[in-house]
């Protein structure tokens, strides 16, 4: 096709579910910003105890803290422009602006995957180990392991918007998505995309299932010392340490392994069913995270229930 018959866009616009009708906005919108909210109260609150908290200086809480961190840029590169796309009916991203959001959408997603690794490989070395953890899991291991999560994971996505951000983008410019990624923008290029498609999606494979290979030998590993336990109680005890982790690490790959799976073996659903499913799993476990640190791990619990008893004698000493 002639250069001169190409309309190339300056700049794109943000759909969200496109069969959502105009009298619901407001109540999405509300939704969302309610999700963001508590995204951010929930996991500033875990920030908060675990600088005011010195027990919690050690490799599991690092990683969490990394997760927190991870979680709270990941909502806050998304839901600030889909929720103005309904609350404000402006949905408009610049070019540069939807590049750079595809970017810290797929660069967050791959971190996090990564931590999650680090936290099954610190269970691990916990349980399977207890006696040389402290030697294996020193400060300095842990810190690599944490910056090598956050320093591969932009190759990835570096290598996505170098490739994607020269083609020739023209006629509609509109991302039938709630954020920018890669596959919404691609597929707007006036240009055969497999050749774009297919390293992008064998690194989201490499990502997902090599961190999901660590995990799932972690935590047979695992299991295999837990049975080994004598005492029921003793292995109920040993296994929750790991209950708080195994929640979070099934919210983040099953939901991502059923949509790509679902999307190879030819399972239809509707565009906005799809983007349902992926808003869920993109941005319920950074709003649920927080919850399951503070309820299911016990030593947060008892700091957080310290701090609010503490708040409340503090309260009754200024009344009197």
């Amino acid at each position: 096709m002639p250069v001169g018959n190409f309309s190339f866009v300056k700049d794109f616009i943000i759909v969200g579910f496109p069969g959502l009708q105009p009298h619901y906005y407001g109540l999405v919108s509300a939704l969302l910003f309610f999700v963001y909210v508590f995204t951010m109260v929930g996991n500033a609150v875990f920030f908060t105890l675990f600088v005011m908290t010195k027990s919690f200086q050690k490799p599991v809480y690092y990683c969490i803290i990394n997760l927190v961190v991870c979680d709270v840029l990941f909502s806050t590169t998304t839901l600030p422009k889909i929720i103005s796309r309904y609350w404000f009916q402006d949905g408009t991203i610049s070019f540069l602006g939807c590049f750079l959001q595809m970017f810290f959408v797929h660069y967050f997603g791959s971190v996090t995957a990564r931590l999650l690794a680090v936290m099954a490989i610190d269970r691990y070395a916990a349980i399977c180990f207890p006696l040389r953890y402290h030697s294996i899991m020193t400060n300095r291991n842990v810190f690599i392991l944490i910056l090598g999560s956050w320093m591969l994971g932009l190759i990835g996505p570096l290598m996505m918007v170098i490739r994607a951000y020269p083609l020739p983008y023209c006629a509609s410019n509109a991302i039938v998505h709630c954020y920018c990624d890669h596959i919404a923008i691609t597929t707007l290029a006036c240009t055969d995309r497999e050749e774009y498609s297919y390293p992008a999606f064998i690194h989201a494979m490499i990502v997902l299932l090599g961190s999901l290979a660590v995990i799932v030998f972690s935590y047979c590993a695992i299991i295999v010392a837990v049975l080994r336990i004598s005492s029921a109680q003793g292995r109920m005890k040993t296994f929750s340490t790991c209950s708080p982790q195994l929640i979070i690490i099934a919210l983040f790959f099953l939901p991502r392994c059923f949509n790509y799976l679902s999307s190879n073996i030819n399972i239809k659903f509707s565009t906005d069913l799809r983007l349902v499913i992926i808003m869920m799993y993109s941005l319920l476990p950074p709003m649920i995270n927080p919850l399951i640190y503070c309820l299911r791990t016990e030593e947060v619990k008892k700091v957080l229930i310290r701090q609010i008893q503490r708040k409340k004698v503090d309260l009754k000493s200024g009344q009197i």
